[in-house]
Order: structure tokens, then sequence, then C-alpha cells
């Protein structure tokens, strides 16, 4: 009589072979998956990081950037014409009066926004640019606001305000659109020269970053999840301790 114990070694010899098949099997099955995953990586798109070449001629493509627009003799005397815009300090915005002179900012230029009763209501960085350009008078409680002291307020409610200004002030005098781009996790989006808000897409998301700053791999490939599930470009804008700023272009390419 064969006794039981007999009985569980044999069938356990018995699945023996079974067994390394199956875990070969397996092995075999995961180093198909690797090498499919290998694949797939290097068929992925490459990032290139392109510096702007600031001369390159004007309308082709290896420019990114227009430069900097000098203001007109024109618009100067035509700035001095007008009636400055008055407006007050709300802590993480700013509040115009109601006139036709401050919803002609939103209308003409795309700066702010307007609300209830017809006033425009800016951001911090549109106001200090108007502010700088002699456009608006800002004031907060009975003081008047110079741009100083403007930025010291600023900065209690921003920490990183100066440098996004920075990024901000250039691009506006390049004659691009920047608008606030939270929505898509970044800080602007921008828009093409030319172009308005709601005529067409913004062309970029931009994230300023001060010179001195560390970046992890973890955070720039973010930043390029950000631009492209967007469709947009993303643009890097370094800033010196000068606040002059340094742009560079991510693009996704195919080796």
């Amino acid at each position: 009589m064969i006794s039981k114990d007999f009985k569980n070694k044999r069938e356990c010899l018995s699945n023996m072979p079974k067994k390394k098949a199956a875990k070969k099997a397996k092995v075999k099955k995961k180093n198909i998956d690797l090498e499919e995953e290998i694949k797939a990586m290097e068929e992925e798109e490459q990032v290139e990081v392109v510096k702007e070449k600031t001369e390159a001629p004007a309308g082709e493509e290896e420019k990114i950037l227009a430069p900097p627009q000098p203001e007109k003799e024109e618009e100067k005397a035509e700035g001095k014409k007008k009636e400055i815009i008055k407006a007050i300090f709300a802590r993480e915005r700013v509040l115009t009066e109601s006139t036709d002179e401050a919803r002609n900012l939103y209308a003409k230029s795309a700066y702010g926004q307007v609300i209830e009763g017809g006033k425009v209501q800016l951001s911090l960085l549109e106001a200090l640019f108007l502010l700088e350009k002699g456009k608006l008078e800002i004031t907060d409680g009975k003081k008047k606001l110079n741009a100083e002291a403007f930025i010291k307020k600023a900065r209690t409610v921003e920490p990183n305000f100066w440098i996004r200004y920075c990024v901000f002030k250039d691009m506006r005098n390049r004659g691009y659109i920047v608008k606030t781009a939270l929505k898509f996790g970044a800080d602007f989006r921008v828009y093409d020269r030319g172009i308005k808000p709601g005529e067409d897409h913004a062309r970029w998301i931009i994230f300023p970053v001060h010179e001195g700053e560390t970046l992890t791999w973890y955070d720039f490939a973010a930043k390029n999840r950000v631009a492209h599930s967007t469709k947009k470009r993303l643009m890097m804008g370094i800033v010196d301790d000068e606040g002059d700023v340094t742009y560079y272009e991510i693009k996704w390419m195919r080796p």
C-alpha cells in the first residue's frame, strides 16, 4: 500500500518540470515587455533646448522672440495728453476707476478684465507696468504709491513677484500680450504679436526662473508635460541679478 506522503512527493516531482517551464515563460515575457518598453522610450520625442537667437532677421523661423519695441514719439505725446487713470491697491489686485480710459486698457491692449460697474481689475504685474509707464496712479488708502512702495507691498503678497515682473515687463516691451496661466499650471501664457486673447490660442507658456535657482529633472519634466498637454510651446525666462532676461524655448523633436 502506497502511503499518502509518498503520493504527495511523487506529485511534487511530477509538477516540477511544469513549474520550471511556467517560470521560464514568465521571465521570457518580462524580458519581451522590457524590450518593448525600451523601444517605446527610444521612439519617444526628445527634448532639445534652443536658446533664443536675438540676431536672426525678423520673420525667419529661427527667430523666437521679437526685439523690444522703443516707444514712438507720437505715442509719448499722446500719453502726455491723456488723463492718468486712478486706481486703488487691493492686496492681490488693483482696481481702476470706472472710466473710458481705463476700459481702453482692456479693449486695446488686453490689460486686466472689466468687472461689474465698469471698473478694470488689473493683476499686480499689469498695475506696476502701467505705473512705470505713467499711465496709472495707484493709492493705498490715502497714500499714493510710487513704483518702489508698490513693489514692496506686492512682495508681501507674492515673494517671487520681482522675478515674474522682470519677465512680464520684458515680454510686454517686446509687444506680446501676457496673461496668467494658473489653470495650465504655469506662470504666464503669451500671445503672439498682434493677437489678443479670444482671437487665437496662446503661443507659449512661460516659467520665470532666477539664474541661481535649481531645478530638478522632475521639475523640468513636469513643466514639459504641462506644455505638451496644453499644446503650447514651453519657454523658460532666466532672470539674472540685474533683472535682464534670457529665454530658452524647449522643443520636442524626434531623433
